[in-house]
Order: structure tokens, then C-alpha cells, then sequence
């Protein structure tokens, strides 16, 4: 939380980016995690399909959804 209890705004995943969050990225790596687990990474416009991509070229993406704030994030 901030000084004023606001929530931190949401912000993009990609390294150096502090643009807000408009995607969620959920993704899981079977070798780690049980098929249950999803993890997300947030996306802004300009680095969603970079995410995207560099997940599902390994294997890892479930989905690319728009980020609902306050919804689960892990």
C-alpha cells in the first residue's frame, strides 16, 4: 500500500516497465507447478504478445486475458 492506503496501481511485468497493467498472462510451468497452479504476469498493450510469446514458445501459456484489478493475481 501507499502512504495515502490507496492500492499500488498495477503495473506491466516486462522488465523496465512501468506502464499500467491491461493484461493478465497466465501461464504455468509443468516441470514446477501442479496442473492446477496458474501463474500471471501483467501486460501493458506494447509488451502483451512479447510475453506471450516468449511463454509459449517454451510451452508455459494458458491464456491472455484482460486484467481485472482485484481479481487473484499469483
Amino acid at each position: 500500500m501507499t502512504s495515502d492506503d490507496s492500492p499500488a496501481p498495477a503495473i506491466c511485468s516486462a522488465k523496465g516497465c512501468r506502464l499500467p497493467a491491461a493484461w493478465s498472462v497466465v501461464w504455468n510451468n509443468p516441470k514446477l507447478h501442479t496442473p492446477d497452479r496458474r501463474k500471471v504476469w501483467l501486460a501493458c498493450e506494447e509488451h502483451r504478445q512479447h510475453l506471450a510469446d516468449f511463454l509459449d514458445v517454451r510451452g508455459f501459456l494458458i491464456e491472455v486475458e484482460p486484467f481485472r484489478p482485484g481479481a487473484a493475481q499469483d
